[in-house]
């Protein structure tokens, strides 16, 4: 066998070779689009708010007068409905994004992601059996509910791919599917067993949307996304390491069950806090890793908090386009995410034929 730091040499040696940005050059950018995207959902919409006034209306909130003048409705437009919703949209896809790369690598395939393997459909039924029997309409309850409607599904999930100490990629997606199938079947039911007022909710969290975002809502849900967002990415190392094998990452020091249980437990936290507040977005999770991962390399250490900010700018990017395209209507944010998240699923099942012969 070869020594632990032979083999971590050939690993981290594999992955400057397939990087087409380096670390550094890759988080700037995206800093940058990120802050673009702020400041476009921020100032785009019925009332036009330049870059300086945006800047100047929230210094303002801070108690900062830089000079720029501002009207009273630019100041509530912006820090009482867009900030909101600018808010919940970044720790959404930033948690999506993390959480589709911390299953990604702790499952060791590259189709694990929140709602290819169940884990948004199991949240979604969860809250929407929470609504109809009247237990939760908002807040931590209902993100409980949703929290455990996808901790369900990810260890249904999880047991029937586990197959002699090792997760199989097609029962993966074998089990995601039939899990997603279940949760739709007990959406229906709920749905035909629900009240007008419960129908709505119910298809709020089929079609997605931050369109409902408020401070009392960003609030309600900011320590369940922070808790995730703050712990998956110290288990980069531990990732990196589990690329080699369960078997190799114990041998170098990994508590592989304990790494797989907690980025599952985080995941499913963010999972569970953005179906309760933003529906089912799909797709999020998927694409964002691999698009930073085909650019810098699948180093965990960077791939993992560059999932939080690419995440971020995505969502932001994507709803963005459902209120703009069709204004003044809104295209629900979920058929967005999958009208680009699933064609590149389609070419990444292209991709590996392809190039390696299928995902088995």
């Amino acid at each position: 066998m070869a020594p632990a730091g032979a083999m971590g040499a050939r690993l981290f040696r594999r992955r400057r070779e397939t990087q087409l940005l380096s670390p550094t050059l890759l988080a700037l950018t995206l800093a940058a689009l990120f802050i673009a995207a702020v400041f476009a959902n921020v100032g785009m919409g019925a009332v036009e708010i330049p870059p300086p006034q945006a800047v100047a209306i929230l210094l303002s909130h801070a108690g900062i007068d830089v000079g720029i003048a501002f009207d009273a409705r630019s100041d509530a437009v912006l820090w009482s409905i867009r900030l909101p919703r600018v808010v919940l949209a970044a720790l959404v896809g930033g948690g999506l994004g993390v959480a589709g790369a911390a299953l990604q690598g702790v499952f060791r395939n590259p189709l694990a992601e929140p709602a290819v393997i169940g884990v948004s459909g199991g949240a979604a039924a969860g809250a929407a059996g929470a609504i109809v029997l009247g237990l939760a309409a908002s807040g931590p309850a209902l993100i409980a509910a949703a929290f455990l409607g996808g901790l369900t599904a990810t260890g249904v999930v999880y047991f029937v791919a586990r197959t002699y100490g090792r997760t199989e990629v097609v029962t993966l997606v074998l089990a995601g599917i039939a899990v997603n199938a279940t949760a739709t079947a007990v959406m229906g039911l709920l749905t035909s067993a629900a009240d007008d007022d419960e129908l709505r909710g119910i298809t709020f969290w089929l079609l997605g949307s931050v369109g409902g975002a408020t401070w009392p809502t960003v609030a309600s849900t900011l320590p369940f996304f922070a808790a995730g967002l703050i712990a998956l990415p110290l288990w980069g190392r531990s990732l990196n390491l589990m690329t080699l094998g369960d078997r190799e990452a114990w041998r170098l020091g990994v508590s592989t069950e304990r790494t797989r249980a907690a980025v599952i437990v985080f995941s499913t936290l963010i999972a569970g806090a953005a179906v309760s507040v933003a529906g089912v977005i799909s797709f999020v999770g998927l694409v964002v890793p691999h698009v930073i991962r085909l650019i810098a390399g699948p180093d965990h250490r960077f791939l993992l908090p560059a999932s939080i900010l690419g995440g971020a700018t995505a969502l932001l990017l994507a709803d963005l386009l459902a209120r703009t395209v069709a204004a003044p209507a809104e295209v629900p944010l979920g058929a967005v995410t999958a009208l680009i998240g699933g064609p590149f699923f389609l070419w990444l099942v292209h991709r590996a034929r392809k190039g390696w012969g299928g995902f088995a």
